[in-house]
């Protein structure tokens, strides 16, 4: 049974925002994620769970995506996650580097 019409993005660019942020943005919200993860707590389990975890959060991800209204919206929610998380690993590096 096909999808109705009038439920489904009319605009080309909405959903290219919407695969894109999907598919590219998704992936970098999980990753930095599990990086700011790691760069606070013991690195080697947080690396090996996240080659199981890290792709049940995309997919998570990605369905958030398509759920949204806007794509140019959930474009910019998963870029400000990936900031503070990006922001996390640097003060996780700082505050917890490797080489002590």
């Amino acid at each position: 049974m096909p999808a109705n019409p009038k439920y489904l993005t009319q605009s080309k660019w909405q959903r290219f925002a919407k695969i894109t942020a999907a598919i590219i943005g998704g992936y970098f919200v999980s990753v930095s994620f599990h990086l700011a993860l790691a760069s606070w707590f013991n690195r080697a389990n947080i690396l090996m769970t996240m080659a199981f975890s890290g792709f049940i959060l995309w997919v998570a991800l990605m369905i958030i995506a398509f759920l949204a209204k806007s794509g140019l919206k959930i474009w910019g929610i998963y870029l400000l996650l990936t900031l503070v998380f990006s922001l996390l690993i640097y003060l996780g590096q700082t505050y917890n580097p490797i080489a002590k």
